[in-house]
């Protein structure tokens, strides 16, 4: 499957007028830092698995490793290969603990509009899925404690796939699952990679600044549209998508 495609000029800001070539129909969600405020606890958790590890982590290096593959992550954190025992002891110990430390918030965990701006773009007709580096396990279950599972069809982890972000197979195939074409699709995240793996995937980058990524960073990917809440997020998508009729709201179910 061809993957890196010449994407054309956007402007970096605001909404744009939809036309046929440009309709928005499906948006596909990072997680953590996009949808879920899971940073902090998520933070607090990696270094105090990197401390079981005898390794001291600081805040600022935690916030880092956040967002990425788990072997990647610790790696990092733990100065070791991905392979090393220490490091696999650490992601399974991350994994046991996520329950206690961070689902256990519950739908306090959900950043600001959430929830009614998925309900939005559902009643604008735009489809919805999640591609996260988190395992699909695991993302399933905060979306679940968060109670947002049933407003996105599709959920893509890290484990279905053979090759996790910054490389586009998980957007591509979100996008599939939701039949849409990645040029008819938006990718709305929090960091610099996910911008550069929406573009590299011909989906529209759609950046949140109050993630991991500063206002620079993201802005510094070509293209990509600046939302400073997820209010901006749902007018950036739906003034890309017509309305449906009114008979069509809701009607087509959604996509597991």
């Amino acid at each position: 499957m061809r993957v890196a495609m010449e994407v054309r000029d956007r402007p970096v800001r605001g909404a744009r007028a939809a036309t046929a070539s440009e309709t928005i129909r499906a948006a596909v969600f990072d997680l953590d830092g996009t949808l879920a405020n899971t940073l902090p606890a998520i933070s607090k958790l990696l270094v105090k698995v990197a401390a079981e590890q005898g390794s001291s982590v600081t805040a600022r290096q935690a916030a880092a490793a956040i967002g990425k593959p788990p072997g990647p992550a610790f790696g990092r954190l733990l100065g070791r290969p991905e392979d090393d025992s220490r490091v696999q002891t650490a992601i399974s110990r991350y994994r046991e603990l996520f329950a206690y430390e961070v689902l256990c918030q519950g739908p306090q965990l959900l950043f600001p509009g959430v929830t009614a701006g998925l309900s939005a773009l559902r009643a604008h007709g735009v489809e919805l899925a999640v591609a996260t580096s988190k395992t699909t396990r695991s993302a399933e279950a905060l979306l679940d404690v968060m109670g947002i599972r049933d407003l996105v069809g599709p959920v893509i982890g890290q484990d279905m796939v053979r090759r996790g972000k910054p490389h586009p197979e998980m957007v591509l195939r979100a996008a599939e699952r939701l039949g849409v074409p990645a040029w008819q699709s938006a990718y709305v995240g929090d960091t610099v990679g996910d911008m550069r793996m929406a573009v590299t995937a011909r989906m529209e980058p759609v950046a949140v600044t109050y993630g991991v990524g500063t206002f620079g960073e993201l802005a510094g990917v070509a293209g990509t549209r600046m939302c400073s809440s997820f209010k901006d997020v749902v007018s950036v998508i739906a003034a890309s998508r017509p309305r449906p009729a009114a008979a069509m709201v809701g009607a087509q179910p959604r996509r597991r």
